[in-house]
């Protein structure tokens, strides 16, 4: 009787979870503004976009982008964002980064600036901005442990958003090519039967997929398909 019960809950909760969600849903929309050509030996670089405090996107995330542009098919050059940032300090530190691309064409103008970026190879930067936060929760789990053993019964769930934006900067012409945006939201529970277990909507990484592969179509000209969610 006690088994059937068991079993019953997570029946029950299984379904609660596909009722709440468990499938994540994404979407993309893309605005162009000047055809992107990237030609031999040119680079493209992501960074954070500045914001009045700190800076916009996580370090994985912009990661996750860097080696999504440079892996697969279409692959394109990436330049390392922390050392870009460290051999054009101080223009391009969170505080005092252009704050538009029309400002490109005076910071140039500095001495030695056009000089690093020529060097550096790279054409566009890649601002982006956004977070993954919790949006929603609920529900209830309990654990404990007595001398006949340990577990945990309940149901608790959380839905998490990914919402990302990437505007892309032409610096050789000093101008916006357009920008790229990404939202996913997907729902995540935790199951208790004994044991815990964990149902995961990886919100980040599927933002992540879809916003690689849509930069890499930007930059490329090519149509690829974007990978599901999961």
């Amino acid at each position: 009787m006690n088994a059937l019960r068991i079993t019953s809950a997570i029946v029950g909760y299984s379904v609660g979870l596909a009722l709440l969600g468990g499938c994540m849903q994404a979407r993309i929309e893309e605005s162009r503004e000047l055809a992107t050509p990237v030609a031999k030996g040119e680079r493209i670089v992501i960074l954070a976009k500045p914001q009045i405090e700190g800076a916009g996107a996580e370090d994985e995330f912009m990661d996750c982008i860097s080696e999504g542009l440079a892996g697969g098919r279409n692959h394109l050059e990436v330049h390392d964002n922390n050392e870009f940032v460290d051999n054009m300090f101080p223009w391009f530190e969170p505080s005092t980064a252009p704050g538009k691309p029309e400002s490109m064409s005076a910071l140039l103008a500095r001495p030695g600036v056009a000089d690093k970026v020529t060097q550096s190879g790279v054409r566009y930067v890649v601002w982006l901005d956004g977070s993954t936060r919790k949006v929603d929760g609920g529900g209830s789990l309990a654990c404990g442990a007595a001398p006949g053993g340990a577990g945990c019964i309940g149901f608790g769930w959380w839905q998490k958003e990914s919402a990302y934006e990437a505007t892309i900067w032409d610096l050789k012409q000093s101008k916006s090519a357009g920008s790229v945006g990404t939202n996913v939201t997907g729902t995540s529970a935790i199951v208790g039967a004994i044991v815990p277990l964990p149902f995961i909507a990886r919100v980040q990484a599927t933002a992540c997929n879809r916003m690689s592969n849509q930069l890499r179509s930007f930059f490329s000209g090519t149509d690829e398909t974007t990978a599901g969610t999961h």
